[in-house]
C-alpha cells in the first residue's frame, strides 16, 4: 500500500522554467544549482541569503557536477565543459556525440568513484536516438544505447548499483556497477515497471538508506521506492511535470524538485501557475550529496 501525501512544501524559486532540470546542491556554499534546459540558463540559489542568480549559457545544458570550490563540470549539447564558478567561463573538457547535432545532453549524475554517467537524447525526442555514457577523467565510454529519453541516473550509496530509465518506457532499470570505476559489471534488469500508469519515470536520487526518490513526469508527484522496487510513498507536487529531485541543506535532509511547463497548453498552464518553479517537498529525508567529478 502506497502512502499518499498532499503537498506541504513551498516554492524555493518562482522563476517559471520551460524545462527545469538537473538540480544539485553544493554544501560548501549552501547553494542549489539547476537548469532551464530549453531556455539555455543555469540557475543559482543561495539558501543562506536567498540570493537568486540566472546565468545565460551559450548552449543547452542539463547537468552540473562539482569539481572543487572554483570549478564545475557542465554537460551540454556541445559536449562536456569545465565552468569557472566566479567568471562563468567555459573550457572544453570532453566530446559527447559531436558528430550528431540533432542530440543534446539530458539526465546524469556522478558516481561515488568520481565518474559521471550522462545521457543523450534527440532534441525532437525521436525514438531510441539517445544513449548513456560513462565519463572518467575525460574518457567517454558508451555503456547503454537505443534510449529515447534517458533519466533516473543515480547510484546506491556504496556505488555497487546503478539505476536509469527510458522515460518513454517508464521502467526503472537496475544494474550492478564496479564501485571503484563506476562501470557496469552486468546486464540491466527491470526493477520497477510503470508503463501502464499515468506519466513517466523521470529524474531520481537515492537516499542514505538506498531508497529511490523519483520525480514522475506528467503525474505531478515524487515517488519513493524501496531498494527492492516497492513503491512505499507518493508526494504530490503543485505542477504536473516534476523532472528531478535533489537533496539540499547542510544536512542533506531536505528535498527539492525541479518542474517544467514545456508542452502545456494555455488552459493547463493557467491551472498550474507555478509550473516551472523549483519546489521544496516539505519532508525530512536522509539524503546524501552528489560526489564531485574527478578530473
Amino acid at each position: 500500500m502506497t502512502d499518499i501525501h498532499e503537498f506541504e512544501g513551498k516554492s524555493l524559486s518562482n522563476t517559471n522554467s520551460v524545462l527545469g532540470e538537473g538540480p544539485t546542491y553544493d554544501p560548501d556554499t549552501n547553494t542549489v544549482w539547476w537548469f532551464n534546459i530549453l531556455g539555455k540558463e543555469l540557475h543559482e540559489l543561495n539558501l543562506s541569503t536567498e540570493e537568486k542568480k540566472v546565468h545565460t549559457l551559450p548552449m543547452m545544458a542539463s547537468v552540473l557536477a562539482r569539481i572543487d570550490a572554483g570549478r564545475q563540470l557542465l554537460a551540454t549539447e556541445q559536449g562536456l565543459f569545465i565552468r569557472d564558478v566566479k567568471t562563468g567561463e567555459l573550457t572544453f573538457h570532453a566530446d559527447l556525440e559531436s558528430d550528431n547535432h540533432e542530440n543534446r545532453s539530458n539526465d546524469g549524475r556522478t558516481h561515488p568513484s568520481g565518474a559521471l554517467w550522462i545521457g543523450t537524447m534527440s532534441k525532437r525526442a525521436e525514438m531510441q536516438a539517445g544513449a548513456i555514457y560513462h565519463v572518467a577523467g575525460g574518457k567517454v565510454t558508451k555503456i547503454f544505447s537505443g534510449i529515447s529519453i534517458p533519466n533516473s541516473i543515480c547510484f546506491s550509496p556504496d556505488g555497487t548499483i546503478g539505476y536509469f530509465t527510458d522515460t518513454r518506457l517508464s521502467r526503472l532499470m537496475r544494474v550492478m556497477v564496479d564501485p571503484q570505476t563506476g562501470l557496469p559489471t552486468g546486464e540491466p534488469i527491470v526493477l520497477v515497471d510503470t508503463m501502464d500508469e499515468q506519466g513517466g519515470i523521470d529524474g531520481s536520487v537515492v537516499d542514505a538508506d538506498g531508497y529511490i526518490w523519483n520525480a514522475r513526469w506528467g503525474a505531478g508527484v515524487v515517488d519513493r521506492y524501496s531498494p527492492d522496487g516497492l513503491r512505499i510513498a507518493r508526494y504530490k507536487v503543485p505542477a504536473a511535470q516534476p523532472s528531478c529531485p535533489a537533496f539540499i541543506g547542510p544536512n542533506a535532509d531536505r528535498l527539492a524538485v525541479t518542474t517544467a511547463w514545456e508542452g502545456l497548453d494555455e488552459d493547463t498552464r493557467a491551472a498550474q501557475p507555478q509550473a516551472g518553479s523549483l519546489f521544496e517537498l516539505g519532508v525530512t529525508v536522509k539524503g546524501i550529496f552528489d560526489p564531485a567529478y574527478l578530473l
